[in-house]
């Protein structure tokens, strides 16, 4: 984000906000880096206010926005892209995982989802054996998306990014969104921070874990790609071929002349063909993502990658001579940045061993899924170890806790940004996870809002049992 959090008083809407110095000027010349600028105080009219403010419209705030909603508040919406969904819909990160491989054990506003987007939603033929259950057309769930928060009576501002939390005796009491017009200001009794990076919280001053243990270097980022024009016939023709384009692409790789890729997607692509056309998802980059100068760079580098993999098919793969790139992510999928520090903290020992609970708002399943921090491709997936993943038709409790912190009561956080260790979060971070998440903490700010008093005071037991209702899954809580 890169301003720094300030502590402001707040007057009545449309009143000022002190704090600033009163001239502006650059602390060295304008042609070296570095520096500060001083801003002069001024008002920043509050463009609205609501019960509870979401940032971030991706899975995990979408869920927030629309429990928080049905649950009787009065909800903003704040989404950084012009439309909703994240990576779900501008990243072609278009699976959903639901069943713990022997049933589905995510539900709610997940089935919901699934639910209302009919013809957009396909579940898989192997569904329950596998944790991958469904498939969607994304820019058909876009729609479905705008109907549900319209539906649900949330107002949504899309094209408005959270730039600075503005905290005041020791609670939240807006951020500050960049508009057309000019600086302006959104405030709420409740924020939850769906960011995916963790900005709001963490310019609100909140403490986060950054990366692995060792070198804190993060999970690696994938550029996911569409193609068309694949002949599917030539491809079955020359079923050797396969493994001969491979090869080759694993030699010019080790000598430096080839990206880097995920070896067991680019195998299975280059096997078959897929109808209907898949998101390939195989062109890691690794990297800081809260560089943007890097992010820049990094998601330049993938797109080059994507189409060396296309150029080299083309050449040298029969059924791929008029390959093209139909589609490309929006953005890179980011799968690790800022894991802002909770009340509880999900850990490897808890997903691998199916811990459950006595705070849990649903079920998580995924093994410790870890993409090479250094960019090979290589995840533990492909490994499928045991000591990975909790046993087959069992699964773990995610906490409201992980959601929670113990110094700004009223700011939540959902999604990738919750809290948990470098492992455990790269079991927790699936999109099906987090609106595990989001609709469990926007039900909580709406029913504690409610009962007049904070997320973390709310009666637990109150929360459960309104989830169930809702139809989440949610079994073997402790006592």
């Amino acid at each position: 984000m890169g301003i720094s959090r300030r502590n402001f008083i707040l007057t009545a809407a449309g009143g000022s906000i002190g704090g600033l110095t009163a001239t502006t000027r650059a602390a060295k010349p304008p042609d070296k880096q570095g520096g500060v600028v001083v801003i002069p105080e001024r008002q920043v009219p509050v463009l609205a206010e609501a019960d509870v403010v979401v940032c971030g419209g991706g899975t995990a705030g979408l869920a927030a926005a629309f429990c928080a909603a049905r649950h009787g508040a009065k909800v903003i919406l704040l989404e950084r892209w012009p439309s909703l969904g994240g990576m779900a819909t501008n990243a072609l990160v278009n699976i959903w995982h639901t069943s713990d491989r022997k049933k589905q054990v995510i539900t709610g506003f997940v089935q919901e989802a699934v639910d209302r987007g009919g013809r957009f939603v396909r579940r898989m033929a192997h569904y329950p054996t596998k944790p991958e259950t469904h498939e969607f057309d994304s820019t058909g769930m876009r729609v479905v998306f705008d109907r549900m928060l319209k539906d649900a009576g949330v107002r949504v501002f899309c094209n408005l990014a959270a730039v600075e939390s503005i905290v005041s005796e020791g609670r939240m009491r807006a951020v500050l969104v960049d508009t057309k017009t000019g600086r302006k200001a959104v405030r709420g009794r409740v924020f939850i921070d769906a960011t995916g990076d963790g900005d709001v919280a963490a310019n609100a001053g909140l403490p986060f874990d950054f990366g692995r243990a060792g070198d804190g270097a993060v999970q690696g980022m994938t550029m996911m790609f569409r193609l068309r024009g694949l002949d599917a016939a030539a491809i079955r023709a020359h079923p050797g071929d396969a493994g001969r384009v491979f090869d080759l692409m694993r030699k010019l790789r080790d000598e430096g002349r080839f990206p880097q890729f995920l070896e067991m997607a680019a195998r299975s692509y280059l096997t078959s063909p897929r109808e209907p056309v898949v998101s390939y998802n195989m062109c890691p980059v690794a990297g800081n993502p809260l560089g943007e100068e890097e992010l820049t760079r990094l998601s330049a580098q993938a797109r080059e990658q994507v189409y060396a993999y296309v150029d080299l098919w083309r050449e040298q793969m029969p059924g791929f001579s008029a390959a093209e790139v139909e589609q490309m992510g929006f953005a890179l999928g980011v799968r690790e940045s800022r894991r802002i520090r909770g009340l509880r903290t999900l850990d490897a020992r808890m997903v691998v061993k199916a811990v459950k609970q006595p705070d849990a708002i649903g079920h998580g399943f995924w093994m410790i899924d870890i993409h090479d921090p250094k960019g090979t491709g290589h995840t533990t997936w492909v490994d499928q170890k045991a000591e990975t993943m909790p046993p087959a038709g069992d699964s773990y409790h995610i906490p409201l806790g992980m959601c929670l912190n113990d110094r700004i009561p009223n700011v939540a956080v959902v999604g990738r940004c919750a809290s948990s260790t470098h492992e455990g979060l790269a079991s927790v971070r699936l999109q099906s996870h987090c609106m595990v998440m989001g609709q469990g903490v926007g039900t909580c700010a709406a029913l504690a809002l409610g009962a007049g008093v904070d997320m973390a005071a709310f009666d637990i037991r109150k929360l459960q049992s309104q989830l169930r209702k809702d139809g989440v899954y949610l079994e073997n809580v402790p006592a």
